[in-house]
């Protein structure tokens, strides 16, 4: 294979809006000895990209500059210290950042196998968030089978993560939406019902979803007034998952509530954990999880696609929330295998 010396990447000129991103030709980056160099068929775009653009979240130390938390291609390079891989293998990844971009080098510990059937563009959409909820409903707030589970906004990109990954471990997803079609999609994705927060009471749904009982775990991306609807849904010795505050940071619940319930709320961010913790979610996923996706009728992520050069269309489109899935970026490299 042969490997240019530049490539095309899109740059954040300056913090703001989606404008403010524009393609750049620059070096391509190290593959340091524990790396493997990735040629990039598409890159799925997340929450953390816009926080990112929009200058509230700055990339750890050491991480790269540029946008993209996930992607999917085949290995161009390995580092001298890498074994298990060789140049060629259709692989996913979870990077530290650089995935918009032609080539991107990533700590061999996050890199997954594509499952077999999978398009490259397909399997981009699904390390970022399925990282993720590995990390923090499975392995922190272990999910088990039977538990019943609330996921908010269960036809996005981690909704629809944790809706898919419950199904498979057998745990029973009820999905919160806000349209008829949007329940259709989670439920095609494995939630057992679903609630649709513009007509129902969230709280009382899911109660009688559970026969009074109430859920095992919520996957909260909303944070603010939906805490204390969390919290109402949850069964006695609940476990809530915080993910992301897209309705607030702040929240005003009832402490003798939680503790009467005897409820734990846990909050985590992916992008600042070590590489030993990402290898160690990597390794689960491909024990647990993997298998189930090459199972015929496993129902994939839908997808939204863009040109790399158009992340900032992607980012509006994004910013609308009114698709459902995930948005991809995809290199000329990906783009033939968009239809696959």
């Amino acid at each position: 294979m042969t490997i240019p010396a530049t490539m095309t990447a899109i740059a954040i000129t300056e913090p703001g809006g989606p404008e403010m991103l524009a393609p750049i030709q620059m070096p391509l980056p190290a593959c340091g000895n524990g790396d493997v160099l990735i040629r990039v068929a598409a890159a799925g775009v997340n929450g953390p990209d816009l926080a990112q653009r929009r200058g509230v979240y700055d990339p750890p130390p050491g991480a790269s500059p540029l946008l993209g938390l996930e992607v999917a291609g085949e290995i161009a390079a390995l580092g001298a210290d890498v074994s298990g891989w060789q140049v060629g293998d259709r692989v996913m990844a979870l990077t530290n950042g650089g995935g918009y971009a032609q080539y991107v080098a990533v700590p061999a510990g996050q890199v997954l196998p594509v499952p077999n059937g999978w398009s490259l563009p397909e399997a981009a959409a699904l390390p970022e968030t399925w990282f993720t909820v590995t990390q923090t409903l499975v392995m922190r707030s272990g999910l088990e089978a039977g538990m019943s589970v609330l996921v908010h906004g269960a036809a996005g990109g981690i909704g629809g993560a944790a809706v898919a990954i419950s199904a498979i471990l057998g745990a029973r997803p009820i999905g919160v939406v806000s349209s008829p079609e949007k329940a259709a999609y989670a439920e095609k994705l494995g939630a057992v019902a679903t609630i649709d927060r513009m007509r129902d009471d969230i709280a009382e749904r899911a109660l009688a979803l559970t026969e009074g009982r109430g859920v095992d775990r919520v996957v909260d991306l909303l944070g603010g007034a939906m805490a204390a609807v969390s919290i109402a849904a949850s069964a006695r010795g609940g476990h809530i998952v915080q993910i992301a505050t897209l309705a607030g940071s702040s929240a005003k619940i009832s402490l003798g509530t939680l503790m009467a319930k005897q409820l734990t709320i846990s909050g985590s961010t992916l992008r600042p954990q070590s590489a030993a913790t990402k290898a160690a979610i990597a390794a689960r996923i491909r024990a647990d999880l993997l298998p189930a996706l090459e199972r015929p009728g496993f129902v994939r992520p839908a997808l939204t696609t863009f040109r790399l050069e158009e992340a900032a269309e992607a980012h509006q489109a994004m910013e609308q929330r009114a698709h459902a899935g995930k948005i991809v970026l995809l290199t000329a490299f990906g783009a033939g295998e968009a239809q696959l």
